[in-house]
């Protein structure tokens, strides 16, 4: 159980699924590990929030436990993503704990949000790779088939044809240098319905080494808490994903903190 989710799952405002899937990963596996590890390195943490003055355990946060995967990921995703939509008929929030990217394809399905934030290295927006259209190098160009536009925070690679589908006007893309710009003048989402997914590869490598596939440059543990901090209000669904078991367990650690970020923040909006 993830620490303070002391919910029932009928009276939830907030339901955890871990979503171990660890099928396409293209350099370091082991994101199979993630939904545990992340529930083990996140139990050291206070209760209290002193920037909401909220405790986690009173948040009405419910752990589902975790969906089991198997080596079909379409298949996988259906259910997942039934599982996910369950917990938004019930006027939850579905949070998911990765498990490969290709997990939040079915958190969105379920959300079905307007727009799609995502805290990334890469832009994910090939149609294949390796041959497998269901690959986590993927999941923003499934994304784009249910939301309006993506916009991704720290991306600092991909390939030619992605960048090509990056300049799209469905697509922003906020490379590391530029999100302390971007968080001055955040989109007035209004209305729309947002999802937020956080692949803790966005993180530079030295905060957050235990992930698939490694990219420097990338975004201090600070910087992406304030992301997590602005977005969370406007949204209806987060996932964080793409930790492995290679390392001490600091990728771990600012997962679950990312995780208790996002709850708190949209919490304290939620009760205004």
């Amino acid at each position: 159980m993830f620490p303070g989710a002391t919910a029932d799952r009928d009276a939830a405002s907030y339901v955890i699924v871990g979503a171990p899937l660890d099928i396409s990963t293209s350099f370091q596996p082991g994101t199979r590990f993630g939904p545990d590890r992340v529930r083990r390195f996140s139990e050291t943490y206070d209760d209290y929030d002193h920037t909401t003055d909220s405790f986690f355990s009173e948040l009405a946060v419910h752990d589902a436990g975790d969906i089991h995967a198997w080596s079909a990921a379409r298949e996988y995703l259906d259910h997942l993503a039934s599982e996910l939509r369950a917990a938004v008929w019930d006027g939850s929030i579905p949070v998911t704990i990765g498990g490969e990217h290709t997990v939040t394809a079915a958190g969105v399905e379920a959300v079905e949000p307007d727009v799609f934030v995502c805290l990334d290295a890469h832009l994910d927006l090939r149609s294949n790779y390796d041959g497998n259209e269901w690959s986590h190098a993927c999941v923003t160009r499934h994304v784009l088939d249910t939301a309006e536009e993506a916009i991704i925070l720290g991306a600092r690679t991909g390939s030619p044809e992605e960048w090509d589908r990056a300049a799209q006007d469905d697509v922003t893309v906020v490379p590391p240098e530029d999100v302390a710009s971007w968080l001055s003048d955040p989109p007035a989402f209004d209305d729309r319905s947002v999802y937020l997914s956080v692949d803790i590869d966005g993180a530079d490598p030295g905060f957050a080494p235990g992930t698939g596939t490694m990219e420097p440059f990338g975004m201090t543990p600070r910087e992406m808490r304030d992301l997590v901090r602005t977005v969370a209000p406007f949204c209806d669904g987060f996932d964080v994903v793409e930790v492995n078991d290679r390392d001490d367990g600091q990728t771990a650690a600012l997962a679950g903190k990312l995780l208790r970020e996002f709850i708190y923040q949209h919490a304290d909006r939620a009760d205004l």
